[in-house]
């Protein structure tokens, strides 16, 4: 029995059905971003008469402050970013143009805050401290009846310092985060043993071997270059050496001294 052989006719009529469902995609991903765009514009919209309404409540309240700023994120609106043709009169975002200059410069003095902190307490940590105690430390140094300040209000804060390209950045060790003010990145095998750290506030070499399964020249390279950062110090009085967290052991000091 012969077989019929495909005529040109059936490629043709291929070529033209794969034209028209190309030529219909297209069309498709045209109308929905055209969808798209419309409802961002309607929803950012909405967002700057919610800000204007609600604008005492922003300033004064960091819970509220908060879900504001997480609103804007969520449909791609950064409220501390310069928005298109309004530097003109030198208020130039949306806190700005919306809540006055206070909420704006509240959140560039905060960045200036945690420069200060971050400064003064590295050669105690070597550049890298918990958002907690820097906000404990601001907190302290707060006139009464100054408005609160959040672990969301310092990190938004620090995220205003890179458009510097400032070193300035905000690591997670474990489930914490840390700003690390150092231009050195953290490798896997330091971020491993900062997290081990967090337990006791000290490890040792055998303690790394025994629970991270790492061989005593891996261990040993890791916390050594921890501590020619000024990360970790070292403990030679036990019959191993220690590798403390220098915020653990100050800390421990402060306590002892006020028993």
């Amino acid at each position: 029995m012969s077989r019929k052989g495909v005529g040109l006719a059936a490629f043709d009529r291929s070529r033209l059905t794969s034209a028209q469902y190309a030529s219909h995609g297209s069309s498709l991903r045209s109308t929905n971003a055209q969808v798209l765009e419309t409802q961002l514009a309607v929803f950012r919209s909405l967002l700057q008469q919610f800000a204007a309404t609600h604008a005492k409540d922003i300033r004064s309240n960091p819970t509220f402050r908060a879900q504001f700023a997480r609103m804007c994120a969520a449909i791609g609106v950064d409220p501390l970013a310069a928005s298109s043709g309004s530097t003109r009169d030198g208020g130039g975002s949306i806190w700005a143009q919306l809540l006055g200059r206070s909420v704006n410069d509240f959140y560039f003095e905060l960045a200036v805050k945690v420069v200060e902190v971050c400064g003064e307490t590295r050669g105690e940590n070597g550049g890298l401290i918990e958002v907690r105690k820097v906000r404990e430390r601001i907190m302290k140094g707060r006139m009464e009846g100054a408005s609160e300040v959040t672990e969301d209000d310092i990190l938004r804060a620090v995220g205003t310092l890179k458009p510097l390209g400032s070193a300035y950045s905000v690591i997670k060790v474990g489930s914490k985060p840390y700003i690390r003010s150092v231009p050195k990145e953290l490798n896997t095998d330091q971020s491993a043993v900062l997290e081990a750290v967090q337990v006791l506030g000290y490890v040792s070499v055998s303690m790394l071997m025994v629970n991270l399964r790492w061989t005593r020249a891996r261990a040993q390279t890791a916390l050594e270059d921890l501590v020619g950062e000024g990360m970790l110090w070292v403990d030679k009085q036990s019959e191993e050496w220690e590798y403390w967290s220098p915020g653990f052991m100050l800390e421990g000091h402060d306590l002892g001294g006020t028993g």
